[in-house]
């Protein structure tokens, strides 16, 4: 399952960077990462009442939250891709079980 997930999120990375002229050099995925979570941030900010709504609903509040919260996972597993790392190993010796990979 996490392979197929990885590839899944590197395919349109890939093409999406391919499509917009954008070079994914190493530390592309570190910045990319650390976006995201500023991002995720601002979206947990927001949905709390810690920063401005901009006119965005409740509903809207936790789609975002929703999404940028699925963007962090997409360059989590994009940076692991890139830097080799196994992350069914390190899941297995930091949360002690293996995530299922059928």
């Amino acid at each position: 399952m996490l392979e197929k997930l990885v590839a899944q999120f590197e395919a349109v990375s890939a093409t999406y960077a391919e499509a917009h002229g954008m070079i994914r050099d190493p530390d592309w995925f570190l910045l990319k990462l650390q976006e995201e979570v500023g991002e995720l941030t601002q979206a947990w900010n927001r949905k709390t009442g810690r920063g401005r709504k901009k006119g965005r609903s409740d509903e809207d509040l936790s789609r975002d939250l929703a999404d940028e919260t699925a963007d962090l996972l997409g360059h989590v597993l994009l940076f692991a891709h890139n830097n080799r790392i196994d992350l069914a190993s390190a899941i297995e010796r930091k949360w002690l079980f293996r995530p299922d990979e059928g």
